[in-house]
């Protein structure tokens, strides 16, 4: 996931060109606007259980979520009151114990945390200093790198939301009483006309950005890609197919997993996504606390790459590149443009994708009618994120900034790329050219995935 990229190594220049045109009072805004974005779901987290629920590891995967509350703190005193203020720092005696890089989740429960009031009240400590540096900072093309377009602002809101999602993985985890609540995302509207696939026509496409002042340094920079004419999914997979791999004998043929994904199914028993259970022959699952059937034509949810690539192989179809996904996704054949976004270079509305736990849950497939590529394809920004089968690299030109643990020490076959958001993602953490990645094992994620096939 993408939370425990440590933000602690020292701003270096090489802020990727493209921000000095953007208005800095515009940038001022939206960076405050971010920020108490930010906060206040970080509020609503931790607010939302008692002292002991905070304290507790409700998985060996994630840590305690007063560790998240202190490290989200602890980041922004570092970037923002250090490197940006120049500020001399409140707490560095606790720099180590809130470095992800030093301490396993699994590890971090037996370390000295912040107890859950102080962790509160010195991220609000923090976070004031940190609005009247935003007061101050020009943010203009001229200064110094972090603070050109506000990037180490966007940046930080970026990096709270991010683990806003763990915090919302752990809420998942945990077997407590019901503690988050949210209305139903919207109904489908024309899903029965839809296709079940798109066709993206071969050619070139602009992959990547070098123009998106936040933007991290892993979707830089722009860059032309040839992609070959392919099929896509219109939505992503659903429960109901994902039931039909399971009842075909999904998780007892080899034939369909590759050999590591093979061992993993034997040696963890698997037989359905995380979550699921079979009770008097229907399938139901847990989710926020609610045992629930599971509803067939939503997105199937909280399946590994080696889940989601065994269901394309058992269905005769792979699951798409990473560059494949952003063309369906982005590239507009009028124009040939790429687009911010599947609908256009406008910011995401409630009604153009399911983001910001806004709703607890994906939208059933063929939701959000507005936020459709010109490709055809739905639902690429939000619900779910979408596993592709890439191995997650740099971009040719690529340049760490401003440290090189956010992105370049992950590099390599050992994490695939996630593309797209999920129902858990804040807006300012997800774009065309947002890039996840994770372990080909993790489950505990909000993933899903489409499939596609050559044309």
């Amino acid at each position: 996931m993408t939370d425990d990229r440590d933000l602690s190594a020292t701003a270096a220049d090489g802020f990727p060109t493209g921000s000095g045109g953007h208005d800095p009072e515009v940038l001022r805004q939206r960076a405050l606007d971010a920020l108490l974005t930010a906060r206040a779901r970080t509020a609503t987290l931790t607010d939302s259980v008692d002292e002991g629920e905070l304290t507790a590891q409700h998985s060996p995967l994630m840590s305690p979520l007063v560790w998240d509350l202190a490290h989200i703190g602890n980041q922004e005193e570092q970037w923002l009151l250090r490197a940006v203020g120049g500020r001399e720092a409140l707490r560095p005696e606790i720099d180590g114990l809130y470095d992800a890089f030093e301490h396993p989740r699994s590890a971090r429960p037996s370390l000295p945390l912040l107890a859950p009031a102080e962790a509160r009240t010195y991220a609000s400590d923090v976070r004031g200093r940190a609005l009247d540096i935003l007061e101050a900072a020009p943010l203009h093309g001229g200064g110094r790198p972090l603070e050109r377009a506000g990037f180490a602002f966007g940046m930080i809101a970026q990096h709270e939301q991010q683990h806003d999602e763990t915090m919302l993985i752990t809420h998942q985890l945990r077997t407590g009483p019901v503690a988050l609540t949210a209305p139903a995302p919207p109904e489908p509207t024309d899903s029965g006309t839809l296709p079940a696939e798109v066709l993206v026509p071969e050619g070139p496409f602009t992959m990547g950005t070098s123009a998106e002042p936040w933007a991290l340094d892993n979707e830089r920079p722009a860059h032309r890609r040839e992609v070959a004419a392919f099929h896509l999914d219109t939505a992503p997979v659903t429960c109901g197919a994902y039931q039909r791999f399971i009842a075909d004998g999904g998780y007892t043929d080899p034939r369909w997993w590759a050999p590591e994904g093979w061992d993993m199914v034997r040696e963890h028993d698997l037989s359905a996504p995380l979550f699921w259970h079979r009770d008097a022959g229907q399938w139901l699952r847990r989710r926020f606390g609610v045992t629930e059937p599971v509803p067939e034509d939503e997105p199937v949810l909280h399946v590994s790459w080696y889940e989601a690539d065994a269901y394309a192989r058992w269905a005769g179809r792979r699951l798409p590149t990473e560059a494949e996904w952003e063309k369906a996704a982005r590239h507009d054949p009028a124009t040939g443009r790429s687009l911010r976004y599947p609908w256009g270079d406008a910011d995401p509305t409630p009604e153009q994708a399911n983001l910001g736990q806004r709703h607890l849950r994906p939208a059933r497939a063929g939701a959000y009618p507005a936020g459709r590529a010109p490709s055809g394809a739905g639902q690429l920004i939000g619900d779910v994120w979408e596993w592709t089968s890439s191995d997650f690299l740099p971009y040719p030109g690529f340049v760490a900034f401003p440290y090189r643990e956010y992105s370049d020490v992950f590099f390599g076959p050992g994490h695939k790329v996630l593309r797209g958001g999920s129902f858990a993602v804040d807006q300012v953490a997800c774009r065309g050219t947002f890039r996840n990645w994770d372990l080909p094992v993790r489950r505990q994620i909000f993933s899903g995935f489409r499939t596609a096939r050559d044309a």
